[in-house]
């Protein structure tokens, strides 16, 4: 099964937990073997490859062990700013998200601008 967005996160796990029980048994270890290897339990190699929630450590160490942990580099690529981010930050390092910039539509509760010489609509 193909991992994309439509899936819920459950499927997603259970298709990650069966990948991860194939990939054990192409490396002809045992679940015990590969937790004693990880330094994890038994009980939580089963559960990563049952599909249930476990500690994203666990899930490293077995990458780790099965020789996939370099496949995260996939999964989460180093970001590079574009040519013109780059260009605006000088080579610093972008510490925070921008707001949202505003649609150009006036809000509700903002009163109309004015020049400041009017007097409640005397002329």
């Amino acid at each position: 099964m193909k991992i994309t967005a439509p899936l819920s996160d459950d499927a997603v796990l259970a298709e990650l937990g069966r990948r991860l029980a194939q990939t054990r048994l192409e490396r002809n270890l045992t679940q015990a073997e590969l937790g004693d290897e990880a330094g994890i339990g038994l009980a939580t190699v089963q559960r990563l490859e049952s599909g249930r929630p476990a500690r994203l450590t666990s899930l490293i160490r077995v990458l780790r062990i099965l020789g996939l942990l370099e496949a995260l580099e996939l999964l989460v690529p180093e970001p590079t700013p574009s040519p013109i981010e780059r260009l605006k930050l000088h080579g610093k390092k972008r510490r925070r998200a921008a707001r949202p910039r505003s649609t150009g539509s006036p809000r509700e509760d903002a009163k109309p601008w004015m020049w400041g010489d009017e007097h409640g609509g005397d002329a």
